[in-house]
């Protein structure tokens, strides 16, 4: 018997899920943060254990099918997209983590990790009960998910006994992300945004809390479980999520529209919106720019995919060229959006519009640093073959 793959059982999952999230969409809006009880469902069946790896119960895939699984929850809700591959992201710690400990991590098949990778937090070196670990305290924004989360990943920088950041052998500070339980973090309430509302990504703490070793690793400097997966380079899986989830909001806008212009008849007009000429030279354009961005990011998706499971290191052109698809892929999906939300007229302004909320998620995806405008002027200076940082590529 030929068992399902993970991309056809995964999918599947989603289109189940699609009508009851797509319906639920103003509650989680409004509620500020993915309520528990979809965060439980989106776990037990199976979505947050996407980049978990195999041997701990995880399905591993392969990054394509995780692009197309995010997008397609973002076509039926944005911040339950969101939420999603953050507690997927954040999971990837357990590829760097001793095999115990990770064990012991993803023990529940259904637990949910939150996390942000950036330094917002010191730690220094100690003992307990003769376990050497670290004393963290520290601060981060943009908790996505952590109201929901068993876990919680925060980036630290090291500290050494003169108070000094540890540096790495290439000379860079010396950042580890630590593994938090829920009950040792602080969870303060500052998420009151403009779009992605339902994302819950307040702010977090932690204040002198004790951290195994075990709990903590070097997503940069330490060597991962050697499968492709966890060879594909970390920064371009946290732009290539981003995307994903801007590239479904747009699809969603582009349908809700289509929707609205076969029961509207603008004012002054005697035929509904889609039977006016600009109605479908703008249908037809966003279409093909929708698809020309999605082929250009699984292109350099599976470009780089092929080179991960194989032994050769990753190119800095390929770990270049997600981060340009991915962040090209964003920024037309904003421009898609925009003209959906301008085609629409006065119906796009009223809170029930579906278009309005894809106005003000995708444009909250935009300002993420992982797609924002200065990826275009990183991508350039390679291009051009200038001196470049690429310490975050």
């Amino acid at each position: 018997m030929i068992e399902p793959s993970p991309r056809i059982e995964l999918m599947q999952v989603v289109e189940d899920l699609a009508p009851k999230l797509a319906a639920k969409s103003v509650f989680i809006e409004q509620a500020r943060h993915l309520p528990q009880e979809i965060a439980d469902e989106l776990a037990a069946r199976g979505l947050y254990r996407m980049l978990t790896p195999r041997s701990f119960g995880g399905h591993e895939v392969d990054i394509m099918t995780f692009a197309s699984v995010i997008e397609r929850l973002a076509r039926a809700d944005a911040s339950a997209a969101w939420c999603t591959f953050i507690s997927c992201t954040s999971a990837l710690v357990g590829a760097y983590l001793p095999m115990d400990e990770a064990a012991r991590l993803f023990a529940d098949p259904a637990v949910k990790l939150a996390g942000v990778y950036a330094p917002g937090g010191r730690a220094t070196r100690t003992e307990r009960n003769g376990v050497p670990g670290f004393l963290v305290s520290g601060h981060w924004n943009w908790g996505s998910g952590s109201r929901n989360a068993n876990y919680i990943v925060g980036g630290c920088f090291i500290i050494d006994d003169d108070g000094k950041p540890e540096l790495t052998p290439a000379g860079k500070p010396n950042v580890q992300s630590m593994v938090f339980s829920a009950e040792q973090v602080t969870i303060t309430d500052t998420w009151h945004s403009v779009g992605l509302c339902g994302t819950g990504s307040n702010a977090f703490s932690v204040e002198g809390v004790f951290v195994p070793t075990s709990r903590t690793a070097s997503l940069v400097v330490d060597t991962p479980l050697p499968r492709p997966l966890y060879r594909f380079p970390v920064f371009g899986v946290l732009g290539m999520s981003i995307a994903a989830v801007a590239l479904g909001i747009a699809h969603r806008a582009i349908e809700s529209l289509i929707d609205l212009s076969k029961q509207k008849t603008p004012q002054g007009s005697a035929r509904p919106l889609a039977e006016r000429s600009g109605t479908q030279l703008a249908i037809a354009c966003c279409s093909a720019r929708l698809r020309a961005a999605r082929a250009f990011l699984h292109e350099v998706l599976e470009d780089t995919w092929a080179v991960s499971k194989g032994s050769d290191p990753i190119a800095v052109s390929h770990r270049r060229d997600i981060r340009l698809a991915a962040t090209f892929a964003t920024t037309e999906s904003a421009a898609v959006v925009d003209r959906m939300h301008r085609l629409a007229g006065g119906s796009a302004v009223y809170q029930t519009s579906p278009i309005q909320r894809c106005l003000r998620d995708v444009h909250v995806a935009t300002q993420h640093i992982m797609v924002s405008e200065s990826t275009y002027e990183l991508a350039g200076r390679l291009l051009l073959d200038l001196p470049t940082d690429i310490s975050t590529l």
